[in-house]
């Protein structure tokens, strides 16, 4: 066997050197993977608690960060990259954020938003730069430094405050909206301060002479004021032609999307070139560039993509290996006490006020990821000891922590507060105008739903609001067209899906402007079924997609539920469409034959809860007569009884029916077992659809007749939830 030769005179590798290379590489990778795998697994075990992901996050970093086999892989080398992909990412971040934000809305007199978090601010500043001189927070004091630290206390995470609050189902309330806007205020001011601060106080290069300090704070300051300039005149210009080039409905042009990048990317790289933060930079040309468009929302919706599901894990492992334990002083007392102060300062203080202050002070000390970046940053510099910053990342977790929590007392004592909301048709007061949403699925349900819309109207006061929607089956294709435009909406571009919805919005539209205007508490949805109907008649196989939605929707929904799917709702929409002057009604009520055997020998085998059948007749009793003394006496609406003895004459009786009418509006009761259906559960096609929906929707029914069967929404006990728009301040 040969020998392995030098090549040029070098030496061969030795093969130990390979071996420990391949080692090292082996466990970056493995490091890395072990911070996406337990980042998701920790996130889905924190969600029953409803943690904001940066708390799972934060915990993993600083595990898996100081794990002294995972330290020992990462060379000098590596670190240095991880440095570069924290700061690349915290670039993408930051212009995000500052795309998401309004910075002319500080030139305006200030808001009530503004007050509150200018209220949380202020004192937060003036009480650290007051405290944190004197405790040694730093490895050489200035007052660039405190400032940096009281503004970094003081600001909010508005990313964070918001996927919460949105999460939380709380984004409608008073207080919700209130700290949305507040949180965006104080992080778009806190930000701002540090894009001026950072003139006077660079923190990337130590200046001792104070003729060179101000000169590189001038040379700063106009590339800042260039960049600002440029990108408020120049950008909207060439972002209203991209937008123009490529409108909704359409996919954006290859070429068009690499310019746009392009040109975002060159906005934020003017001020750096001159010793300016390419961070803060990025964030200074976000917050003028337009928000609004097709190419914003676009850059938007991908970066707010690819920072959870890319940056984030290696960020807080980043986070995490800088954050090294072994380097913390805990023998020491004054590292407590520091640690304390900045507890008190961030989160206990603001519980010394009254409920609701107390609260809104709590939510807005959120912070996130660039306040954990400035933790890491100060020491990575020196600024700051590893104990400081250690303690600093630590506040941040703990002041996400308790959110939730504020919330759900929000939640319970909103619920106390606010009285029980019935959205049911039998509740509702006839004086006021009936909410329904329609959803169609296709094209093919634009004509039955006019009609509906038209019978629903019943009188022309108080009238109907009609909210309009459609339903789109997610297939592959389709999927692939999604575009998202902001952090919780996407499009769907596909187009025989805009096509469709521009049919139907033009039907719809015409209906409403020959019959005048169709003016979110719904009372009514309506859903069309799941099968369609073919030219000879027949019903197809239905698509089982729209049914797993119908059948969701039945189960869950807090209003009737109008299913193309009790007998008091039926009676309470019967009522409103007899007032129509184009409407015959007949109202048919079914009725145990006194006279036939006992009920107990006809139910069988089948399982009936008397007590509650009675209690169900009994409000069925006292809901017809009041429908009948309104409508019936008065010869508006005719009626007819069915005696029946069992469920066989029950069906017979039903598809004697068939053909007479156009509409036939059916009532579906709850789980009580009724003698005149017994039985008929056993061969349903459609459970859903209750006993004779299914019957009058079956394969073999007339297709002359349609058939609207409805629901009512079961209330019992106290309310799950409250109105998303309640009001507790």
């Amino acid at each position: 066997m040969e020998s392995v030769q030098a090549v040029n005179g070098s030496a061969p590798p030795c093969p130990d050197f390979i071996s420990y290379t391949v080692k090292n590489a082996a466990g970056k990778v493995i490091s890395i993977g072990l911070a996406f795998v337990f980042s998701n697994l920790s996130h889905q075990l924190l969600k029953p608690l409803s943690q904001p992901r940066i708390a799972s996050d934060i915990a993993v970093g600083l595990v898996l960060g100081n794990i002294s086999v995972i330290r020992r892989a990462f060379d000098e080398q590596f670190i240095n990259i991880l440095n570069s992909i924290a700061e690349f990412g915290m670039i993408c971040y930051m212009f995000v954020l500052g795309m998401e934000m309004d910075p002319y809305v500080i030139f305006k007199s200030p808001s009530r938003n503004a007050m509150v978090a200018y209220a949380g601010m202020v004192p937060t500043i003036i009480l650290v730069c007051s405290i944190t001189p004197f405790l040694n927070y730093y490895q050489n004091p200035s007052i660039g430094f405190t400032l940096c630290l009281s503004t970094t206390l003081a600001g909010s995470s508005s990313h964070i405050l918001t996927r919460l609050i949105t999460s939380l189902k709380i984004g409608k309330s008073d207080i919700g909206k209130l700290v949305i806007a507040a949180g965006m205020h104080s992080d778009m001011i806190s930000v701002i301060l540090f894009s001026i601060g950072y003139l006077f106080f660079p923190t990337a290069v130590l200046v001792n002479d104070i003729a060179a300090h101000v000169r590189m704070t001038l040379t700063m300051a106009a590339a800042l004021l260039l960049q600002i300039i440029f990108t408020a005149t120049v950008s909207p210009i060439f972002m209203n032609w991209v937008n123009n080039e490529n409108p909704e409905g359409k996919p954006m042009k290859g070429s068009h999307l690499v310019l746009a990048v392009a040109y975002m990317a060159f906005v934020c790289s003017g001020a750096p070139i001159y010793g300016y933060s390419s961070i803060l930079s990025a964030f200074v040309a976000g917050i003028f560039l337009p928000s609004e468009g097709r190419v914003s929302k676009w850059a938007v919706g991908k970066i707010n993509y690819l920072l959870p599901t890319i940056f984030y894990p290696v960020f807080f492992f980043w986070m995490g290996f800088h954050a090294d334990f072994r380097r913390f002083e805990a023998g020491r007392w004054g590292t407590w006490g520091r640690f304390l102060v900045l507890v008190l300062i961030t989160i206990l203080w603001q519980s010394f006020h009254r409920r609701e202050s107390a609260e809104l002070g709590l939510l807005l000390t959120a912070k996130g990821h660039f306040h954990v970046f400035l933790a890491v940053i100060g020491t990575l510099l020196d600024i700051t000891s590893t104990s400081t910053s250690i303690s600093i990342i630590i506040v941040i977790f703990l002041s996400v922590l308790p959110t939730p929590l504020v919330v759900s007392e929000i939640i319970k004592r909103a619920r106390k507060r606010a009285p029980t909301q019935r959205m049911a048709l039998e509740w509702l007061d006839p004086s006021n105008e009936l909410r329904i949403l329609l959803c169609v699925q296709g094209v093919h349900n634009v004509l039955s739903t006019i009609n509906f819309m038209e019978i629903s109207q019943g009188a022309s006061d108080p009238g109907i609001l009609v909210y309009l929607t459609d339903m789109v089956e997610l297939t592959d294709h389709i999927a692939s067209t999604l575009v998202q435009e902001g952090m919780d909406t996407v499009t769907v571009m596909d187009k025989d899906v805009t096509e469709m919805r521009d049919q139907i919005s033009t039907a719809v539209q015409a209906y409403v402007e020959e019959n005048g205007n169709e003016d979110l508490m719904i009372s009514l949805i309506i859903l069309p079924f799941h099968k369609n109907r073919h030219a000879n008649g027949t019903l197809d196989g239905g698509n089982p997609g729209f049914r797993y939605v119908n059948r969701k929707v039945l189960r869950n929904a807090p209003c009737s539920v109008g299913d193309s799917c009790g007998p008091r709702e039926a009676l309470a929409y019967a009522g409103r469409v007899s007032r129509h002057p184009g409407v015959k009604l007949t109202v048919i009520r079914f009725l145990l034959d006194s006279d036939s055997v006992t009920a107990s020998r006809r139910a069988g085998n089948y399982r009936i809860n008397a007590a509650e059948q009675e209690e169900e007749m009994k409000l069925d009793d006292e809901s017809f007569a009041q429908f009948y003394e309104r409508h019936i006496a008065g010869g508006h609406v005719s009626y007819s009884e069915k005696h029946v003895v069992n469920s066989a004459e029950t069906y017979t009786t039903l598809r004697s029916l068939e053909g007479q009418y156009g509409l036939i509006i059916v009532g579906r009761g709850g789980r009580v077992n009724s003698i005149l259906t017994i039985g008929m559960n056993d061969w349903q096609q459609c459970p859903e659809l209750g006993p004779i929906g299914d019957v009058l929707s079956g394969s073999d029914s007339s297709h002359t007749t349609s058939v609207l069967i409805i629901q009512q929404h079961s209330l019992k006990g106290e309310l799950d939830g409250v109105d998303d728009e309640f009001s507790i301040m």
